[in-house]
Formats: C-alpha cells, sequence, structure tokens
C-alpha cells in the first residue's frame, strides 16, 4: 500500500550491512563527481592534508545552494524573523495568526533542504492549535552562511530555543532529524521529539563520501578527526547506542521502505537504542510512539504525505 504508514517495526538493523553499502552511488556516477573524485585523489597522492582540507569544503557544502529556496515566495501569514547567530543571521517563520500562548512546536529541515518543506505541516499545526516554527538552518533557505556542520545545527537548535523555546515538541527531517535527536539528549527542552526519514549518523556519510570520491578509509577517518578537533564533539554521540542512552522524551519515527537517502536500517537501528520513556518496547507504531514504516514515500514525499501528517499531529495532540 502506498501513500502513507502501512506497517510498524521495532527490527534492529543490520548496522554493518548499512555500513557497506552507499546510498550516493548513483550520484558518485556522474560526470561531476568522477571529475571532483580525480581532483581529491591527485591532491591526496600530493598532500593528503590539502586532500582532507578539500573534502572538508565538499563535505560542509550544501547542494543545491540556498539561492534557489531564496527566490520562492513565502504566502502570508508567514512571516519570517532574523536572529543573530555565530558569523551571520537564522531565520525562522512563525504564523502572524496564532493564538498567544499555543503550544510551540520546532520544525527542522534536513540537508540542502529549507524550512518551507514543512509549511504543510506547519499549516497542519496551526489549525490544530499549535504555534509551529520554522527554521532556515545555517547555509540553507534565507539563513547565512555557504557551509555548515552538523554541531552547528545542534548549536542553532539551542541559539533558537533560547528565546522561543521551551517546544512543546520537536520534529526533524532527515539529517535534521539527526540534529533534533542529538539536541534533545543534551538537554534541549522538549517535550515530545517527531524524526521523520531520520539520516544515518555521520560516521557512515564520511565512509560513503570518501569511498565515492576518494582514497577510502583513510581520508574517512582524517575528515572524522579534523571534525572532532573543530568542533569538539565526538561523531560517536550521533550513534544510534548514544542517543538510545540519553533521550528520555517520547518519540516517534516515521520512515519509507523506498527511502534511498536514508536507508530504513538506520532508524530501525535508533528506534531500537531507545530506552523506556522514548521509544519503548511493546509500544511501537501507536501514539505514543514508536516506528511507523510506509511505502512507495520515498525520502522527500514523505513530507506531504497526509496520512504521515497526521500521524504526526495526533501524535503531538496526544502531549497536551
Amino acid at each position: 500500500m502506498k501513500g502513507g504508514p502501512t506497517a510498524s517495526a521495532a527490527v534492529p538493523a543490520n548496522m554493518a550491512a548499512l555500513a557497506a553499502a552507499n546510498p550516493a552511488i548513483g550520484f558518485y556516477a556522474s560526470p561531476a563527481a568522477r571529475l571532483l573524485g580525480a581532483l581529491l585523489r591527485t591532491a591526496h597522492r600530493w598532500s593528503p592534508r590539502a586532500a582532507t582540507q578539500l573534502a572538508l569544503q565538499l563535505f560542509f557544502t550544501p547542494l543545491p545552494s540556498k539561492q534557489h529556496a531564496r527566490a520562492k515566495p513565502v504566502p502570508a501569514p508567514w512571516q519570517p524573523q532574523r536572529r543573530r547567530f555565530e558569523q551571520g543571521d537564522l531565520v525562522t517563520w512563525q504564523r502572524g495568526d496564532v493564538v498567544a500562548g499555543a503550544p510551540r512546536v520546532l520544525l527542522v529541515h534536513g540537508w540542502a533542504g529549507d524550512a518551507q518543506q514543512w509549511r504543510q505541516l506547519g499549516d497542519q499545526l496551526a489549525a490544530a492549535g499549535f504555534d509551529p516554527v520554522l527554521l532556515d538552518l545555517p547555509a540553507h533557505g534565507r539563513s547565512d552562511g555557504r557551509r555548515t556542520t552538523l554541531p552547528q545545527w545542534v548549536r542553532a537548535l539551542f541559539a533558537v530555543t533560547a528565546t522561543l523555546g521551551p517546544w512543546h515538541a520537536v520534529v526533524g527531517h532527515s539529517l535534521g532529524a539527526l540534529a533534533s535527536a542529538h539536541a534533545l539528549a543534551r538537554g534541549l527542552p522538549a517535550g515530545r521529539l517527531v524524526l521523520v526519514a531520520a539520516s544515518p549518523p555521520p560516521r557512515l556519510f564520511l565512509r560513503w563520501f570518501a569511498s565515492g570520491l576518494g582514497p577510502g578509509e583513510t581520508l574517512a577517518a582524517r575528515m572524522q578527526g579534523r571534525i572532532e578537533q573543530r568542533e569538539g564533539v565526538p561523531m560517536l554521540q550521533f550513534e544510534p547506542a548514544w542517543l538510545g542512552q540519553h533521550l528520555r522524551q517520547p518519540t516517534l519515527l516515521l520512515h519509507d521502505r523506498e527511502d534511498r537517502i536514508a536507508p530504513l536500517a538506520s532508524a530501525q537501528a535508533l528506534a531500537a537504542a531507545l530506552q523506556p520513556g522514548g521509544v519503548a518496547g511493546g509500544l511501537a507504531g501507536g501514539l505514543t510512539g514508536g516506528i511507523v514504516i510506509s511505502s512507495g514515500l520515498g525520502h522527500r514525499r514523505i513530507l506531504s504525505d497526509a496520512p504521515t501528517l497526521e500521524r504526526v499531529t495526533q501524535f503531538l495532540r496526544e502531549a497536551g
């Protein structure tokens, strides 16, 4: 059955098989990627340090660029607000017609996405009595920056929360789901968590990137070391096991079997790792949390799927 949640499961993932796969193998076969790969391998032969720096710049640059998102009109009653963050501004979006004091819900997009991907759910949540807040993360949408990192996204969530939180709930998509889970695990004040098409941990993305474009494991290891040194956050803290030990909010995961960007196995691993108080054993697939699996939606169509959005809305209503 296509177009909506069709099944629930809490099956532990085979993370070893996931690590050996590469969801972006089609991209790495493209002419542009082959050219980048040749450039990276040549740089690696002459200077591994220079190759690592080049690889990090590529890895941290979202494509397509934010210019496309900036060109899209945003209808009323959605209104933007800019707030200072690190070397630039973050942009948040709120509706001007919500009831004062309505419970706030933060909606977080994924890599190369933007806040407007969540507008349909935002409109639905507003109609249900919530105050949705859409966030353009650094280097995305109308927020400033050309490059960004996952730890910076987490810092951005805390920065927005300082003025607009605490949250009734946080809803994240793809890499934004991973950033949201990590932020709540580190104390971001929110009552509930929804993870839609949650991405695999960044360690796997580094391996896929390095094997697809560059020399492989040695480059991935150097990139990981450089990121951890620069950001001060071990990548271990984005793994399902670590998140499962630290998340305590009721958590709902929604994922599609045909998701080629964020394989289902990663979401299943996270669901299996969550402790009671998060996704509790025996409650999978219910409105109290769990993992709900759809079919035929892929990675992005799930964001506009009516049964999926209704499941999210019901889960947030339950928290009231």
